[in-house]
């Protein structure tokens, strides 16, 4: 999944999971820019007793096991470091992971979602990506607009609107509502929930949003 930060990527791979015909198992998810390149390794691959220091004592399952019977959605997969590319590719060609500190092979059986607000494909280039894993990733590629090129966003502003003040009934100005289509929403959909949801807490029930009631950037 392909898209600008923001742009409901999450949202896609969790929509995808429940299609997939294994909606009742598990969606495990790994923020791979949010984690220090040691600590991404066990999380990912689990390790055995004892395998380091501060270890627990019984070990640990890693994503992969846990997402095993479902789907591992690998959120930022452009920002893994390249020696856990290396691994992270190994597994998902032989489908069994090695948990740090065992010599035992454990049988996976995944669904693997990625996503990234990266050019996967000039990461590859400059070598700052694996070449074979980005092929082995590439199978369908949904790439979800930022909110500026969207045709939809009045529907979606009415929609998210509905959901944000189901029992307020708050409306929205025309005037308010040209505001919102002609702002360039750099931070996608993410910001937009944000704005609207603070203009419905400041809103009294039944009331309609102006202008004078939109913050200062728009």
């Amino acid at each position: 999944i392909e898209g600008e930060s923001g742009t409901g990527k999450e949202l896609a791979a969790h929509a995808l999971h429940r299609m997939s015909g294994r909606p009742a198992e598990k969606l495990v998810t790994v923020h791979c820019a949010a984690l220090s390149p040691q600590i991404l390794e066990s999380e990912l691959f689990g390790y055995a007793r004892g395998a380091f220091t501060d270890a627990a004592r019984e070990g640990r399952h890693g994503k992969l096991l846990q997402a095993s019977g479902g789907t591992l959605f690998l959120d930022e997969i452009g920002d893994m470091p390249l020696p856990l590319q290396s691994r992270l590719l190994r597994v998902l060609e032989e489908q069994c992971v090695t948990p740090l500190g065992s010599e035992r092979a454990v049988p996976l059986e995944l669904h693997v979602i990625s996503a990234s607000h990266r050019d996967l494909a000039q990461r590859v280039a400059a070598g700052e990506f694996r070449e074979d894993l980005y092929y082995r990733l590439n199978g369908v590629v949904l790439h979800l607009p930022p909110l500026r090129e969207r045709s939809d966003k009045a529907e979606l502003i009415r929609t998210l609107l509905r959901e944000e003040n189901a029992e307020h009934s708050v409306r929205i100005s025309e005037e308010a509502m040209h505001k919102l289509l002609s702002y360039a929403w750099p931070g996608n959909l993410r910001q937009l929930v944000a704005s609207l949801r603070t203009l419905v807490a400041l809103s009294e029930p039944g009331s309609e949003i102006g202008v004078d009631a939109l913050p200062a950037y728009l």
